[in-house]
This record gives structure tokens, C-alpha cells and sequence, in this order.
């Protein structure tokens, strides 16, 4: 995977028990406009994008790249979750080469307070830990995202610091499998 190691990608279709993780297909573009021209999902992303512009931009087949997948319920696109390396330009990092994972989500408003964030990004975070064993995975949101809170710490993120970005608190979490190289930076 390109920016992540040398993962093959796309992987073969993760299906949970109600759920698939996939990659990107024709049929998910106005779902992928929708995400971005949400007021509700974009509230702590930096606001929604014009729609028009969305229109015009967005390509045939968005989000077809390394590291992101569709969460596909019943045939139709309900979000995404990316596993991207952390930019070294933001706050935020456990490795001195600021390269970690880190995992990123949107989910159309329909889908939000089912479990479908929780059980997708466990499914991600398994493949990850498959494809990438002991590799930590970091994950950053506005503290005052109470459900995005929430989903960390149902993942098993553990922070590790808050700092000011975008003009908001930031919280920056960290989920590994069994290793303490990094614990001295959790608290």
C-alpha cells in the first residue's frame, strides 16, 4: 500500500457482520459529494464543501486510492475510514519520523448512533493489524466531538496529548497491540 508499507491494495472485500469494507466503485460518487457537503458530518472537519463544486471536482470513481475504504451496507455506500500516514507538518506524533497510521472516518448522517462506525473501524483496524503486525495507529478529533470521544475509546485509543489545531482543542490517541515501545508518551 502505497504510504502505509508494502501492502498489496486494494485487499480483498472485509466483511462484519452487517457490514463491507471495499473499495470505491462508480456507483458511491454521490454518497462521496454528500460526505463532504454535509453541514452535519462536516461540522468538526472544517465545514461542508458547495456542493457545486463537489459536482465538478469529484471524479467518476472518488476515493480510489491507498488506504480508504468504502463502508458499503446493503449495496449502498454509508461512509468511509482511511488509514493514512500522519502528515510530519501537523501537531501531533509518537515516532520521530512522524510516520504513523493514522485512522480517519466520515459516515453520512442516516447511519450515525447504530454502531456501524464502531464495528467498520474495528474491522479496518483488524486488517491493519494483519497486514501490519505491532505497527501502532494514531487517531486525532476535536475534543469537543463527544461521539468521535467516544469511538476512540471504544476502539482502545488511549491519548497520549491535546494540543490546538484549527483554531479547536485536538485530541491525539494512540491504539497499539501489546507493545510498550510508545507507552512512555501515553498517559
Amino acid at each position: 500500500m502505497t504510504g502505509l508499507g508494502p501492502v498489496a491494495w486494494p485487499p480483498a472485500p472485509i466483511g462484519t457482520e452487517r457490514l463491507v469494507l471495499r473499495e470505491s466503485e462508480a456507483r458511491d460518487r454521490a454518497a462521496f459529494i454528500e460526505l463532504f457537503a454535509s453541514p452535519e458530518v462536516r461540522t468538526y472537519l472544517g465545514g461542508p464543501r458547495p456542493r457545486d463544486e463537489l459536482e465538478r471536482a469529484v471524479p467518476a470513481v472518488p476515493g480510489r486510492r491507498p488506504g480508504l475504504f468504502v463502508i458499503d451496507l446493503d449495496g449502498a455506500m454509508i461512509g468511509t475510514i482511511t488509514l493514512d500516514r500522519r502528515d510530519a507538518e501537523r501537531p501531533g506524533h509518537l515516532l520521530p519520523d512522524a510516520q504513523e497510521a493514522e485512522l480517519g472516518y466520515m459516515f453520512l448522517p442516516d447511519a450515525w448512533g447504530r454502531g456501524y462506525a464502531a464495528e467498520a473501524c474495528a474491522a479496518a483496524l483488524d486488517w491493519f493489524a494483519d497486514a501490519l503486525p505491532g505497527e501502532p495507529v494514531v487517531l486525532c478529533t476535536q475534543s469537543a466531538n463527544t461521539p468521535s470521544m467516544r469511538l476512540a475509546a471504544k476502539l482502545g485509543f488511549t491519548e497520549v496529548e491535546r494540543f490546538e489545531e484549527y483554531g479547536a482543542e485536538q485530541w491525539f490517541g494512540v491504539r497499539t497491540w501489546g507493545h510498550s515501545w510508545c507507552c512512555d508518551r501515553v498517559r
